[in-house]
């Protein structure tokens, strides 16, 4: 088991505390592994067996479990005779009808230390929020990083690295890849099980969808337009030429569905000048470079929007929220906001003339404050620092803390 130190680093804090640890993020990512990891680490650190609790939804053993009366019952007498701090985890939970009133008893009776996991945003707002408002931490969990991919298949030389990253550019980030064989078709029918699950289950099952064959060529135009402005007007008016049915309204909330199970994340437009959110124009990536791949095929044409797209994702990572920003009439790619910190970044393929050069740094010479300014690329070499703008070797970035 590969431990993804980044999250456990996070959560370490929280854990005995009196908060709900709500872990979130796109199925298959590996938020099931975490618990565990956590649950390796309170044994490690002396906690009985018996006092760490774990219900995994995706398991028939816990099939039983189909609302929030079953889990109250079933924790209640599985709790019963247990002396000492008990660590409780439920393994998506949203699968389990009125759960949040079960775990708001949960924490108002101090019943365990409390952790669950979800594959819909919409946990953090709209249940959560209206029961226990103020009594819960969000950690959200992504797919594999690069530097993650690397430690997944083990690989230390450094010379290789480059070819490593064309396979994750290929294959994408998700955990469960790396216990098949390598083979473009093996992982795409994996991916693609994925892809179905995730449509199926956290988009259709759960809001009730009529018009799949709808859902899904909207799914199919947000990933061939990610890194692109993208509307639901936009959306709508493509339709429209295909002689399809599909108001905007209809568009818009089969978006915030998709956005919701984290098939696609929205990067808000922000005005730098303005300092403020702009409430048009923004755009879409992925949930994980290979879900794009496994509905488009992989296009090597399109690797500056493939780069994009992992950038954007790496940031998340990071802890950052991520925008796009507007200067003017110009585009930055992103401007990444954690706490007191704020970096803007611009991401090329190759900086291979000097019309690139001038449109990459030009823009970010223009801002006029002190926070880091960020070009990175292809490129193997390139001068590291023009006029204050840092210039990274793109997969050197993905590669250091």
């Amino acid at each position: 088991m590969i431990k993804r130190e980044r999250y456990l680093k996070q959560i370490t804090p929280f854990i005995g505390k009196p908060v709900i640890k709500v872990i979130t993020g796109i199925r298959r990512c590996g938020k099931s592994t975490f618990l565990k990891m956590i649950c390796n680490a309170l044994s490690e650190n002396g906690v009985p067996d018996e006092n760490i609790i774990l219900v995994n939804k995706d398991s028939l053993e816990f099939d039983f479990l189909t609302n929030y009366r079953e889990l109250n019952k079933y924790v209640k007498k599985i709790t019963k005779n247990i002396k000492g701090t008990i660590y409780l985890f439920i393994d998506e939970i949203q699968e389990i009808e009125g759960w949040e009133k079960a775990v708001s008893g949960f924490l108002a009776d101090n019943t365990a230390d409390l952790f669950i996991t979800g594959s819909n945003s919409r946990l953090l707002s709209s249940e959560l929020a209206t029961y226990i408002s103020g009594r819960y931490i969000e950690f959200k969990i992504y797919p594999l990083t690069f530097s993650e991919f690397l430690q997944f298949r083990q690989v230390k030389d450094s010379l290789n690295v480059e070819q490593e990253f064309i396979l994750f550019m290929k294959y994408g980030g998700f955990p469960g890849i790396h216990h098949m064989e390598y083979d473009d078709e093996v992982i795409e029918q994996y991916v693609s099980s994925i892809y179905n699950t995730i449509l199926l289950k956290d988009v259709v099952a759960k809001n009730g969808v009529r018009d799949i064959a709808l859902l899904e060529r909207i799914s199919k135009f947000t990933a061939d337009n990610c890194g692109n402005i993208t509307s639901s007007k936009k959306i709508a008016d493509f339709l429209k030429s295909q002689k399809i049915s599909g108001s905007v309204d209809t568009v818009q909330n089969y978006l915030n569905m998709l956005t919701n199970a984290y098939l696609f994340f929205k990067a808000n437009r922000f005005d730098i000048k303005g300092k403020r959110l702009l409430e048009i124009h923004e755009k879409y990536y992925s949930g994980d470079i290979g879900l794009k791949h496994n509905l488009l095929g992989y296009k090597i044409g399109e690797i500056a929007g493939h780069l994009e797209n992992i950038v954007y994702l790496e940031l998340l990572s990071r802890g950052y929220k991520v925008n796009i920003g507007k200067y003017n009439d110009q585009e930055i790619d992103f401007v990444a906001t954690k706490a007191n910190e704020l970096i803007y970044v611009q991401v090329a393929y190759m900086l291979h003339d000097q019309k690139t050069i001038d449109r990459e740094f030009g823009v970010l010479g223009k801002i006029n404050d002190n926070y880091p300014k960020v070009v990175l690329s292809m490129d193997k070499f390139h001068d590291s620092n023009r006029n204050g703008i840092q210039w990274f070797n793109l997969v050197e970035f993905l590669t250091t803390p």
